[in-house]
């Protein structure tokens, strides 16, 4: 490798009261690779890329995002759990710590962007503590090309220092690490915490507020592709729903595998430019595109790296959450630019461990719009401590923890979507057939794509009684027939062959999507209280 006297490349930070700093300024993957391996920071793997170690946080810390209550803010965001307010004064001197923190340190610079679609486009300047922040913010957001550089203007700043750790009591955090965003200074703060995905949920979290507000444009935490026609669909769901996989589909062009927008105009777009996989237990075979990704200039998170440099995917002794984060060019079948048009399909994915929801149901906008509110999936036992049998889990519009604004606006947006296009809207049950956890079986991956695939080439027939049964529970039209399913398949409740059984558990879950929806019911319309389940 080459040495890191080479590493010429420096701006000024002094305009951000950050003084004696020594800036490596837009380094490439290898420089920023070789910087982390000299200094003891990371492990270079068999395939090329570069393992590192988030330090205490493996994940994000939800409880210690915040949100400056100012002007813009005020009457705008949804306060409560998830939008936390943070006193507009007490981040004025949060951030004149961390700059005087990153003071005389050498510190890692890149100007990116956010937002596939120029017209959207949001200038992004990044200042890293570490190396290996840089390099994921470098695959995380679009590279600009060295003529976007010279006239490069940046819109927001991040300003990312890992080894600060905050005085709760004096600087109004709930703990030592913390990550606020303030909309009137254009800023992201984040400290005490060395996990990257902070950076890009920052960032995501931003537009969320930005789009809907100054844009009228509906963004979405969903993977997206193209077909050969030039259809766009679109895959809502969260981790563990199949997202990311069911949207890796040889015969589609990728556009994007996490976050979304979706413009008056009817333009997709992603506003990444790399993707950010979970990569336990990945093997070659099950995720071909993910494995193969993971090359020079890929950041692996916290995984376990052995001597000959192979890395066990299994080992979970750092954290079940070990990530990857790569350039969207890493995966060979992409959209160029990440752009669609033409959205004719959107799935939402669910892992219903209750196995009652049938494997493909198409919902009306009413129902489209209150299972977009609910984002329903399920936790199955031992996927976190003390939880010992199928448990429901709701995160709103499929990303609650980034959504500023409250669910509602993102759902009658969507509604006004689908009006507007007759956008075909499906709920994929990727979980259970059979029965429940513990008695039936994963529905079989095989038959996932073959339903999204029948979905997409408008094989499944018209909404009428020859074609779909509507389910007596919740409601949704669910298919007959499936080229390549079986029949029966098609029926959770003939799959389970215990139909006293199965509508008990069916009418528990319509229970707990109700009592989810509570706090929605006031703000909700006639027509999305109506997709509710129709029993109890």
């Amino acid at each position: 490798m080459a040495s890191t006297a080479l590493f010429t490349k420096t701006i000024s930070l002094s305009k951000y009261g950050i003084k004696n700093a020594t800036v490596q300024y837009q380094l490439d993957p290898q420089e920023l690779h070789q910087i982390c391996v000299e200094n003891g920071l990371g492990k270079t793997t068999a395939s090329g890329a570069l393992a590192i170690n988030t330090g205490k946080f493996t994940g994000r810390s939800p409880k210690d995002r915040f949100i400056v209550i100012d002007e813009l803010t005020r009457d705008e965001v949804w306060w409560g759990d998830i939008n936390i307010p943070f006193d507009k004064l007490r981040f004025s001197r949060l951030r004149e710590k961390i700059q005087t923190y990153l003071s005389d340190k050498k510190l890692f610079v890149r100007d990116a962007f956010a937002c596939a679609d120029p017209r959207y486009r949001l200038g992004i300047r990044v200042i890293n503590e570490h190396a290996w922040s840089n390099l994921f913010t470098h695959n995380m957001f679009l590279r600009p090309t060295e003529e976007e550089l010279e006239s490069f203007k940046e819109d927001w700043l991040i300003l990312n220092a890992p080894g600060f750790k905050a005085n709760p009591e004096i600087d109004g955090t709930r703990q030592e690490n913390f990550a606020i965003i303030s909309f009137e200074e254009k800023t992201i703060l984040i400290g005490g915490t060395g996990y990257t995905g902070e950076i890009k949920k920052g960032i995501f979290s931003v537009l969320n507020f930005l789009l809907p507000t100054q844009k009228n444009t509906l963004p979405m935490h969903c993977s997206a592709n193209v077909g050969e026609n030039g259809e766009t669909a679109i895959f809502f769901g969260l981790s563990g729903t199949g997202k990311t996989t069911l949207s890796a589909d040889p015969s589609r062009k990728l556009i994007g595998d996490d976050e979304h927008g979706w413009t008056p105009d009817n333009t997709i777009f992603n506003f990444e430019g790399g993707c950010y996989a979970k990569v336990i237990n990945l093997s070659e075979e099950q995720e071909p595109d993910i494995f193969g990704a993971i090359q020079g200039g890929a950041l692996l998170e916290n995984v376990s790296v052995a001597e000959n440099q192979e890395v066990d995917y299994t080992n979970t002794s750092i954290t079940q959450n070990t990530r990857v984060s790569y350039p969207i060019h890493h995966i060979n079948n992409i959209q160029t630019p990440s752009t669609g048009k033409k959205p004719t399909n959107i799935f939402f994915l669910t892992a219903d461990a209750f196995g009652v929801l049938p494997p493909i149901s198409k919902l009306t906008p009413g129902q489209a719009a209150y299972h977009f509110i609910s984002g329903y999936t399920a936790k199955i036992a031992g996927t976190e401590a003390g939880v010992t049998e199928p448990t429901p889990s709701f995160s709103a519009c499929f990303g609650a923890p980034f959504m500023p604004l409250h669910p509602t606006r993102y759902a009658e947006m969507l509604i006004a979507k689908m009006q507007e296009t007759g956008v075909n809207v499906w709920l994929i049950n990727t979980g259970w057939t059979g029965g429940p956890y513990g008695i039936g079986k994963r529905m079989a991956l095989k038959y996932t794509r073959a339903m999204i695939n029948a979905a997409l080439d408008n094989k499944l027939g018209e909404i009428n009684h020859e074609d779909y049964h509507i389910h007596s529970v919740f409601g949704v039209a669910q298919p007959r027939t499936c080229p390549g399913v079986p029949d029966s398949v098609l029926s959770p409740r003939q799959t389970w062959n215990n139909d006293e059984g199965y509508y008990k558990t069916a009418h528990k879950l319509a229970t707990a999507f109700k009592a989810n929806f509570k706090k929605y019911e006031a703000y909700a319309s006639e027509a999305i209280m109506n997709g509710q389940p129709t029993s109890e």
